[in-house]
């Protein structure tokens, strides 16, 4: 006796949908494409039948009926806690308009980075790409993508292009704003521990600490002006290099939270109380910012909003489309600092 299959997704077609629908297949491939033009009660009727017969819209079939593929590439030079929050908005926003996201990392450094993005673009088939800093400040990577004719999302490029968009925040003014923090509560003597060379957020940060510290008419002693790289153990041979100097700072400006709490390490390595002897700050409000004790005081980054308004302007520029509009979107969001107890009035100065 032949036995009968149950309706399930691998029965469920487009057709049937638009059965279900009283609606024509074409009609349900605009509504899964988010497609304009299709009046809001049939899109509501053809979204109740998809989620009625549980539609899968495939992907390969998608892209071979439309001549698109329904993929946005995010290029990023270097794994962490920033690349996860990001994401996270990104894929959030590509899910609702039925869009995937591919995450690729790419060697900054590399001397084919031009070769390995056009390998990218030819096997991926990409309907947009969000560039990372620092991807997003690289002519090799805009070239390859330029001459693909693929268009970009720069995210907090240290120089804007003409006719690109880019998403940024104004890093130099929350940098100000902590400093002024440890500032008003009688820090004088203040280390600052710079990001990666190359980096918007290593050049707008620091601008931001002198700022606030010229301001106030303070001398930057550049021996307390060293890199940590954004990396936990380069901030941790740096604070050390801090603490152990003649007249030991009584505060650190680290331009990351993984170098705030290797500066938070190196202080309970040397028997330092915290934050009595010694303040410390980070920036982004990652997630080990509140991992460790005294809790960061930093700044919070927006980053999952910051990904979502990238797929956005990606998710708005019609594929085969010329350019962007005028003028080129460029967000700017804003940024919130977070007090904590890893700061505290500065320590009484010895005489």
């Amino acid at each position: 006796m032949r036995s009968q299959s149950t309706p399930g997704r691998e029965s469920t077609t487009i057709e049937r949908v638009a059965e279900q629908a009283g609606v024509s297949a074409k009609t349900v491939s605009r509504v899964i494409n988010n497609e304009p033009g299709v009046r809001a009660e049939t899109r509501e009727r053809v979204l109740a039948a998809i989620e009625r017969l549980d539609y899968q819209p495939n992907l390969a079939a998608r892209g071979l009926a439309g001549a698109r593929s329904f993929l946005i590439g995010l290029f990023y030079d270097k794994p962490g806690d920033y690349l996860s929050e990001f994401q996270t908005g990104a894929v959030q926003r590509c899910r609702e308009s039925n869009l995937h996201l591919m995450v690729e990392p790419l060697e900054a450094a590399s001397p084919d980075l031009s070769g390995a993005v056009s390998r990218l673009i030819r096997q991926l088939r990409l309907e947009g790409v969000i560039l990372l800093p620092p991807l997003s400040d690289l002519p090799a990577v805009h070239s390859a993508l330029e001459h693909a004719g693929i268009p970009a999302v720069d995210i907090a490029p240290m120089r804007r292009r003409r006719d690109a968009p880019s998403v940024d925040t104004d890093d130099r003014a929350a940098a100000r704003q902590l400093t002024l923090e440890l500032i008003g509560r009688g820090h004088r003597r203040i280390a600052f521990m710079l990001g990666r060379a190359g980096h918007r957020a290593t050049e707008q940060r620091y601008l931001g600490f002198s700022d606030a510290m010229q301001a106030h008419g303070l001398t930057v002693d550049p021996q307390l002006v060293q890199s940590g790289n954004f990396e936990f153990a380069e901030g941790l041979e740096c604070a050390r290099r801090f603490l152990n100097a003649a007249e030991r700072p009584s505060a650190i400006f680290a331009s990351n939270d993984d170098m705030a709490a290797a500066a938070v390490c190196a202080a309970r390595q040397m028997g330092l109380a915290l934050p009595e002897q010694l303040s410390i700050t980070g920036f982004d409000d990652a997630p080990v910012a509140t991992m460790i004790w005294p809790q960061l005081t930093t700044v919070r980054q927006p980053v999952r909003a910051i990904g979502r308004i990238a797929a956005e302007l990606i998710i708005q520029h019609k594929p085969h489309q010329r350019g962007w509009p005028q003028p080129v979107p460029r967000p700017h969001l804003d940024l919130e600092l977070i007090v904590r107890g890893s700061i505290a009035p500065a320590p009484p100065r010895k005489t």
